[in-house]
């Protein structure tokens, strides 16, 4: 890693090309998030094992993301940026390297275990970094950027391993050796970047498991959990249930329909986040809200009535909400923080997110076995649809109050 860092520091990159190298670097980490989904079940079919073990396949990852995000989440804000990112980059390509070696489901366990712990050192890290190299002036740039990276990337990992699966011999050659090669790539470009940290104290005190929010954002994250749990349960039941559900309600078994399935929320999510930048912020969490509920109404109807154009149509909605609720949340929370405590914020940010991406799943994996895949879907449709609810009394609450905040205030 030195090395590395060695040589990438004779060609220090300028700011421009320093954010979005390291925005792609982020991207290359969500697209192997979503990679893996549409070749689990090639998996399946290749060795046999029990379908919960699918569940468990994709639940590790998160559960081992949260641990890091409690022990390393903050370690960025003590000792740079770079040097986390670096070790992450280069964690997930021998994660990569795990999947390529992979005889049988414990070794994708592993794999996934791998992944989970490198993504969750990346994850506030990246997103911390984006908010700092943006351009002066435009720091919510970076702000929505880190906030879409993960999901756009999420959506083009899913359809392009589909893409795989559908027209190629090795589709898990192709998919974890071209991630492997772009992990050393977005170490070499992240170790070329400046740092925008300085070192301080408290690394190895860093590490003690905790979840600490800075005293200035303490109130507006309290009331953004129920936006977190509902955009992330629905990332949870695309990515982690969807393949399932193709196979097991529409008797579907195409690679090409499996990622598009998983690919469609994140993507919509992705393009709305990035297109209603300007849109005030709180309005636009009210609205994705709504979105969220509608659209989870919609796909629940498709799947109970095995039509596929409604699954679609429901989780384009529904994606649309995902990706413009949680871009403009942390719009709202991202200025709140300091830059040496910004990491730190955003490790309890994707702390609840992948609580709710991962737990709910894992236990959808273990109903299943006992009630059926049909009512699990459509009780986890509308578990996300309460959530939904919540978040949007919330919000506009919030939004309320800052109308008659404003209304009171004289003007100059």
């Amino acid at each position: 890693m030195t090395a590395l860092a060695d040589s990438a520091a004779r060609l220090r990159l300028a700011p421009g090309a320093a954010f979005a190298g390291t925005s792609a670097a982020f991207v290359a980490v969500a697209l192997a998030v979503g990679a893996p989904s549409p070749l689990f079940v090639l998996y399946q079919e290749e060795w046999h094992f029990a379908p919960w073990l699918l569940t468990v396949a994709f639940a590790i990852y998160a559960v081992t993301l949260l641990v890091t995000l409690l022990v390393a989440g903050s370690l960025s804000d003590h000792i740079g940026r770079r040097p986390v990112l670096i070790g992450a980059l280069l964690l997930q390509a021998a994660s990569m390297l795990l999947f390529l070696g992979a005889t049988d489901i414990g070794w994708i366990i592993v794999a996934r275990s791998v992944q989970g712990i490198a993504t969750g050192a990346a994850m506030s890290t990246f997103t911390a970094a984006l908010v700092e190299l943006a351009p002066a002036g435009r720091k919510k740039l970076g702000a929505t950027i880190g906030s879409t990276a993960p999901v756009g990337g999420l959506a083009v990992g899913a359809f392009l391993a589909g893409i795989a699966v559908q027209f190629t011999a090795r589709p898990t050659t192709v998919v974890f050796a071209t991630l492997a090669v772009l992990f050393v790539l977005g170490a070499i470009v992240v170790a070329a970047a400046p740092e925008t940290v300085e070192r301080r104290p408290g690394a190895v005190r860093s590490l003690i498991p905790r979840l600490v929010i800075p005293r200035e954002a303490r109130r507006e994250f309290a009331g953004a959990v129920p936006l977190f749990v509902a955009t992330w349960m629905l990332a949870g039941l695309f990515i982690g249930l969807s393949p399932s559900i193709m196979h097991g309600v529409f008797h579907l078994d195409s690679g090409l329909l499996n990622g598009a399935i998983v690919a469609v929320p994140p993507a919509v999510g992705a393009l709305a986040g990035l297109v209603l930048t300007r849109v005030e912020g709180r309005l636009l969490t009210v609205w994705s809200m709504a979105a969220i509920v509608l659209g989870v109404v919609v796909a629940a109807a498709g799947i109970a009535a095995g039509l596929l154009p409604l699954l679609f149509a429901g989780a384009t909605v529904a994606g649309a909400g995902f990706g413009a609720g949680f871009s403009a949340m942390l719009r709202i929370l991202a200025p709140l923080a300091p830059n040496d405590q910004r990491a730190e914020l955003f490790a309890a940010i994707f702390l609840v997110s992948y609580l709710a991406y991962g737990v709910p799943a894992l236990a959808a994996g273990e109903l299943i076995a006992v009630v059926g895949l049909l009512p699990t879907s459509l009780g986890y449709a509308a578990a996300i649809a309460v959530a939904a609810v919540i978040a949007f009394a919330v919000q506009a609450g919030r939004a309320r109050a800052a109308r008659a905040t404003a209304s009171l205030t004289p003007r100059r």
